[in-house]
């Protein structure tokens, strides 16, 4: 299939059908109902550009039935071509590797033949969103051929580094066999492990619900450590965006990360083992999350410490659906989908791109439109794309499910704006269900998220197809074909408006903002995840349930549980030369085996002159003690070593979790 096709290329009636018999020969009981889906959809979009949807409410049941006709059309499609992009059974996967998530069949024009850590993690995220809600047993294999391929990625040296202090997990993108890709990139990029951390997380979860908790702990959770581990060292540095062009702190990637540490924390305790650094560095995740929140403007400023870009960007809107939990309703620290900051910076990015997309033209605020990455996009002259318009429609979905839930909608000063596009008269306050003014919101943004299903069946390729772009000019596809992550937005967002939802992440333990922010990162041990043998026929119910554990918790005079692991800050005094990085190596594997190359890097964002301070947190068993040194490495890689003798610590054994060892330079 091109890359790029022309405006005939949409839905015409014959093409349709010898596209979908020659695509798979699967699809023939649907041809006239795709036939009536397409032509009604034609005759509803046309309608659209008008504006406003008129108050009989005859364009809401048509833009409905429209949609509800081609999801239906679209599900198996969609389904299929996704599977179609994973080796090494796939139809588009001929050479990529055991359960390797290719981005696009497209080899040139370009050139998506690679698996990106992000996207596969996504892809996978929505397989195993599927599964949960459905059995399948193929599905299952396929999650599982993920796993083992995963297990294997984050062992394979990179140009951003290896396993053994993690930096090799930020590498973005490999060949379809897993081998490393050397070329020149955007790296690192550090969405990817706290992505994959989550994915695998809710594969577990099912372990457990299902009486597999054996198979999670030794087969899932030490890939999961990894990641978690990563996340937790490494949140605070910059990197590259998911959109891999701007290197700076990038909103989705914080948002990620704060969601994998708490639901890896919640995970680790259901295993009977602990994530020290989960429960630690969260809260200050959480903290720095807020500091994208535009207060003044009613946006999220998606990219920080960047300059050319106005801050509206689709990351916002994919980062908030990304972490949707409904037990937590429309909390806004954690930017849920029908928080007040969500919605209003739903306005904010959607209407960034009303004027400058041809196709957009005479659309009303209020009324879906075509998404794109972000305004100043020059990629392919700047495009929308389906998964970004998809996403636009999904937190819409999202907002819904929790609004019927809690049987209210509440508009502040802050979402007004966003309610107003819908329901000119509404002011702020609280509607019950019930009300008809809940009645008309609930109705208007059902439209609203409709109409960006909508646009995407419009711009569709006439065998159910979708690549990642359409012209901003004629809406003819273009970009890469097949586009894995485009299908994966689509079955999500049709899942969201069905009202599926999936597990929650326990957002409601990881709301709460510390007492006082800092941007503390956590340095962890890393281990080849080799134990990938599933077992067979691990399905719903046939395990053994878990139980309650019978035996109480040791605990001190004081009523406490003793930490088994222990968060220690070790403090340095050293002054240094520009270049210089002060490490700290030891007798232990987590602090390098008194190899310089395995030593530990200190931060120096506390450095001054006249306060020289080198610090790094790192977690180590309670009681344990150590032999340790500071080495001075400088930029050619020369090492200095402190003078002897050795220096010894023994790690506290008490109910604290956190320990600090001051120490200077010897």
């Amino acid at each position: 299939m091109a890359a790029a096709l022309n405006g005939s290329d949409l839905h015409p009636v014959t093409s349709s059908i010898n596209s979908i018999n020659s695509t798979t020969g699967l699809y023939q009981p649907v041809i006239m109902h795709v036939i009536s889906s397409l032509l009604l959809l034609g005759a509803v979009a046309s309608q659209a550009v008008f504006g406003r949807p008129d108050a009989s409410g005859r364009h809401s049941e048509v833009v409905k039935r429209a949609v509800d006709s081609w999801i239906e059309t679209e599900k198996p499609i969609a389904l299929s071509k996704l599977l179609c992009n994973i080796g090494t059974t796939g139809c588009a996967a001929s050479g990529a590797g055991l359960g390797v998530i290719v981005a696009s069949p497209s080899k040139s024009s370009p050139d998506y033949w690679y698996t990106w850590t992000r996207d596969a993690s996504l892809v996978s995220k929505l397989l195993v969103d599927t599964f949960v809600a459905n059995y399948s047993s193929s599905l299952q294999t396929t999650i599982q051929n993920f796993i083992i391929s995963q297990a294997k990625l984050q062992g394979v040296s990179n140009p951003s580094g290896g396993l053994s202090n993690g930096a090799g997990l930020a590498e973005p993108k490999f060949n379809v066999d897993l081998s490393q890709f050397t070329g020149a990139w955007g790296r690192p990029q550090r969405d990817g492990p706290p992505l994959r951390a989550i994915t695998l997380i809710n594969y577990a979860k099912w372990l457990v619900n299902n009486g597999y908790s054996s198979t999670a702990s030794s087969i899932v959770w030490p890939i999961i450590k990894n990641d978690l581990a990563y996340t937790a060292q490494y949140w605070n540095n910059t990197g590259f965006d998911l959109w891999e062009e701007v290197n700076g702190s990038s909103f989705f990637t914080i948002m990620a990360s704060h969601r994998a540490l708490v639901e890896g924390a919640a995970l680790a305790s259901t295993l009977s083992t602990s994530c020290a650094a989960c429960t630690t560095v969260a809260p200050q995740i959480l903290c720095h999350l807020q500091s994208f929140w535009v207060s003044n403007g009613n946006y999220i400023n998606s990219n920080q410490f960047i300059s050319g870009r106005n801050g509206r960007d689709a990351n916002s809107i994919l980062g908030s659906i990304a972490n949707f939990d409904p037990t937590v309703g429309c909390d806004s620290t954690t930017f849920q989908p029908c928080s007040e900051r969500s919605l209003a910076n739903h306005k904010a990015v959607t209407d960034s791109f009303r004027s400058i997309y041809a196709i957009n033209n005479g659309i009303a605020q209020g009324v879906a439109v075509a998404v794109g990455r972000y305004s100043e996009d020059v990629y392919y002259n700047g495009n929308p794309w389906y998964l970004a318009t998809l996403a636009a429609g999904e937190q819409l979905y999202d907002s819904l499910i929790v609004w019927k839930q809690q049987g209210s909608v509440t508009v502040t000063s802050v979402s007004l704006a966003f309610f107003k596009d819908l329901v000119p008269s509404i002011a702020v306050g609280t509607y019950a269900s019930g009300s008809s003014t809940y009645t008309s919101i609930l109705s208007a943004v059902q439209t609203y998220a409709d109409g960006y299903v909508n646009i995407v069946a419009t711009r569709a390729q006439s065998n159910g197809g979708m690549p990642e772009q359409f012209d901003r000019n004629s809406g003819s596809p273009l970009s890469a074909a097949d586009l894995t992550w485009s299908y994966a937005a689509f079955l999500s967002a049709a899942a969201r408006r069905a009202g599926s939802v999936p597990y929650s992440w326990n957002a409601a333990s990881g709301k709460t903002l510390p007492s006082s922010c800092s941007g503390l990162q956590v340095a962890g041990s890393y281990t080849s995840a080799t134990n990938t043998a599933f077992p067979t026929s691990q399905t719903p119910g046939t395990g053994i349930p878990p139980t309650a554990t019978t035996t109480a918790p040791t605990t001190t005079a004081t009523g406490c549980t003793p930490a088994t692991e222990v968060i220690v800050t070790f403090n340095e005094l050293a002054t240094t030369s520009y270049g210089q990085t002060i490490k700290i190596v030891g007798n232990i594997a987590a602090l390098g085996n008194w190899s310089p190359s395995g030593a530990v890097a200190l931060s120096a964002s506390g450095y001054t002159s006249s306060n020289p301070l080198w610090s790094v947190s790192i977690i180590l068993p309670a009681g344990q003690t150590i032999s340790y040194k500071y080495i001075n490495v400088g930029s050619d890689g020369s090492v200095k070593w402190e003078s002897d003798p050795n220096r010894s610590y023994t790690v506290p054994q008490t109910c604290d979790t956190t320990a600090v060892k001051s120490d200077k330079w010897q």
